[in-house]
Formats: C-alpha cells, structure tokens, sequence
C-alpha cells in the first residue's frame, strides 16, 4: 500500500511525485516533468540531479518488446549451490555477471540459494545454456527451471 513504508532518504512530497513520473516514463522532458509535479522547469531539473547523485535514481532505460527482438523465451531457475560459503556465494555472483542470458539474478534464501531470470531466443537456446553453462558450473549443485507462459503485470521494482 501506498505510503506504508519507511523512507531512507530525506525526501518530501515533491520528490515522490518526481520518482513516481520518471519511474512511468524515463524519457519525458524536465518541463513535462515539472508540470506533472507542479512544479517550474529549474528547480526540478535540480531535484532530479540531487536524486541522480544521491543514487536513487540509479539510471534510464529503455523497455523493449523481446519478441519483437527475437527473444521468445522467458525462463526462471533456482540454483541451489554445493556449498553457500561467502566465497562461493561471491564467486557464483561474479560468475552471474558474465552469462548474458540473466538478465537479474537474486540471491535468496530457502530452498534455493539464488533465482535466475532469464532470456534466450527459443527452448533450444535456452536449455543449451541450463546443460551446457549453468549445470556445469562447479559451484552448481542443483537447477530447478520454470518457463513462463506470459507476462501479466511489469511495474518498476519500487511503489512511490
């Protein structure tokens, strides 16, 4: 629910509102966005620059449609690691990073010990890098994949 959560960084109504706009679309100007807020053009253009270097805002992208780019297949695995040491855990995460395939990886807790989002081409490519790439991994103990069948909500990862 809206507002119910602690702020950790000294932010008032109108730097809400500026997150909340630019969190709906990254790409309007900073007139449009200081209309939406009520605010005039210069002193948003300086919040969103203070908001910029205080790292909440952390950068714009661009959503794209993947099948129109070819990219058909969205897949979950859970890894479960042979051992959760900090090194191993470390060195798993580093691994993560090159593997263009995830494109967000979680460390979690529970039965598994990190969760995969991935994207590939089609089934093929995907379960070539889950054989190929993932199992074989020395750090890889079990994968456990869940394909998707459709998206049906995609919002930013924070409520302002």
């Amino acid at each position: 629910m809206k507002g119910t959560y602690v702020l950790r960084a000294d932010l008032d109504a109108i730097d809400l509102k500026i997150l909340r706009e630019l969190q709906r679309d990254g790409r309007m100007t900073n007139v449009e966005l200081a209309e939406r807020v009520g605010i005039s053009a210069p002193p948003c253009l300086r919040r969103v620059r203070k908001l910029e270097e205080a790292g909440i805002i952390e950068g714009y992208h661009a959503l794209l449609n993947a099948p129109k780019l070819g990219v058909d297949l969205v897949a979950f695995c859970m890894v479960g690691l042979k051992r959760q040491s900090d090194a191993d855990l470390k060195a798993f995460a580093a691994k993560v990073q090159q593997w263009p395939m995830v494109r967000e990886a979680w460390m979690v807790n529970g039965d598994s010990d990190f969760l995969l989002r991935c994207a590939a081409q089609n089934l093929t490519v995907f379960q070539d890098f889950v054989i190929e790439v993932l199992t074989a991994d020395q750090h890889v103990d079990t994968v456990r994949t869940m394909l998707t069948i459709r998206q049906v909500k995609q919002l930013g990862l924070v409520e302002i």
